[in-house]
């Protein structure tokens, strides 16, 4: 059952990278297994087979996320991309009331909202032009080669962060529909580099990342709700605003998304 469980949580993580503007990271949180994932990677050695097993069963249900669902998010996107959108507008709102809980414990100190506003910010700026980059796309010759891999490394640092979303930096480099369709074709040769970059990306980040939620738990995890919150602004950019019954349909999605993992926190994180 707990195999199960976090196999399940693995494919709702892999579900959310592949969504411009949605975060893994914040899935993660939400699912109540980001801490867990931290911890596993950056001190493996000091249990192995235990952080194994763990990131086996979640890295699992990631790749499944990533491999049967790449098809079905990329036609939902293109023939109901105001209500695939607005279902994750709903997902991230959902999972702020976590974060709100984890970052304040209880009381809320001026000094760190600050610290909010600066992930917003940080976010805002990000997502600012995300079509600016499309005519790099190329996915041929050595200069991509290493294109890919920097571009891995970008994607896990927004993996290990949540608010960051991985996907919305491939769409910021151009190589967001490309690496969709890689993953769809299984096309090895394109998606090697990039993930080679993201391994060493996540290996060389993930230590500094949980040592300073470590040492200032707070000020991290306000700056986090920072980026979650200004995640929904990207998200919002990708389609823009719906108009007859999609305002409907798009507020249906959106209500159903918050609903569940409202739902799914309450009983995995907030307990």
């Amino acid at each position: 059952m707990k195999f199960l469980v976090n196999y399940l949580k693995g494919i709702a993580v892999g579900i959310a990278v592949l969504v411009p503007g949605a975060s893994g990271g914040t899935m993660a949180i939400i699912l109540g297994i980001y801490d867990d994932l931290l911890h596993s990677i950056g001190s493996f050695f000091e249990n192995w087979k235990k952080h194994f097993l763990f990131l086996l069963q979640v890295g699992l249900g990631g790749l499944t996320g990533l491999l049967v669902f790449s098809g079905v998010l990329s036609s939902a996107l293109e023939h109901f991309p105001f209500e695939t959108q607005f279902l994750f507008m709903g997902v991230i709102c959902g999972g702020i009331p976590v974060l709100y809980k984890k970052s304040t414990e209880g009381k809320v100190e001026l000094k760190n909202l600050i610290f909010v506003i600066i992930g917003l910010i940080i976010v805002i700026l990000l997502g600012k032009d995300p079509a600016a980059a499309e005519t790099l796309a190329n996915p041929e010759g050595m200069a991509s080669l290493l294109l890919l891999f920097i571009a891995g490394i970008v994607m896990a640092v927004a993996l290990v962060l949540p608010g960051i979303s991985g996907s919305l930096m491939l769409l910021i480099l151009g190589l967001f529909h490309i690496t969709v369709s890689a993953i769809e074709t299984r096309n090895i040769t394109f998606l090697m580099p990039l993930g080679l970059g993201v391994l060493v990306g996540t290996l060389a980040t993930t230590r500094i990342i949980e040592a300073l939620l470590k040492k200032y738990p707070n000020k991290m995890y306000m700056l986090i709700l920072g980026f979650v919150t200004g995640s929904l602004i990207p998200v919002f950019q990708v389609v823009g605003l719906p108009s007859g019954i999609k305002i409907l349909t798009s507020l249906i999605a959106f209500v159903v998304g918050f609903i569940v993992i409202r739902f799914i926190s309450k009983k995995d994180v907030l307990d």
